[in-house]
């Protein structure tokens, strides 16, 4: 840990990884949340959500371990701030979301159950998003 605190591009560089793997994860979600929503119908759904949720594991994976990562440099500190306790709820909420929308089956149903799930998994990941970018300014 202390390589983050004294190297001037080990946080940074933690950081553009933390970023690209966000970009991964909640890129493709949304891609499979427009796909269940059915726009692009011409493709096949089993197909797209292999690949995109395939990638947005390898996306969640690593934002996880770079946000450990980075929580490891400063524990207190982000343990004291509303915005990443906030951010670690809604991580939890977005993670059960995801269990219930993988048990119940909702990639083979497409009812309006499945959507609701998908949207408030859209929802939750950008609220996370929000709080992560604000952990800054708290």
């Amino acid at each position: 840990m202390q390589a983050l605190q004294t190297h001037p591009w080990a946080y940074p560089a933690l950081e553009i990884v933390h970023i690209f793997g966000i970009a991964l994860l909640l890129g493709n979600l949304v891609l499979l949340e427009l796909r269940v929503f059915g726009r692009g119908a011409a493709l096949p759904l089993a197909d797209l959500a292999r690949l995109s949720l395939t990638v947005a594991l390898c996306g969640f994976t690593l934002v996880a371990a770079s946000g450990l990562l980075m929580f490891a440099s400063q524990p207190q500190e982000l343990l004291a701030n509303s915005a990443f306790t906030l951010k670690m709820l809604l991580i939890l909420l977005a993670g059960g979301n995801a269990v219930a929308f993988h048990v119940r089956g909702s990639l083979k149903r497409l009812d309006t159950t499945a959507r609701a799930l998908m949207l408030v998994s859209t929802v939750l990941w950008l609220a996370v998003l929000t709080c992560g970018r604000w952990i800054a300014y708290r």
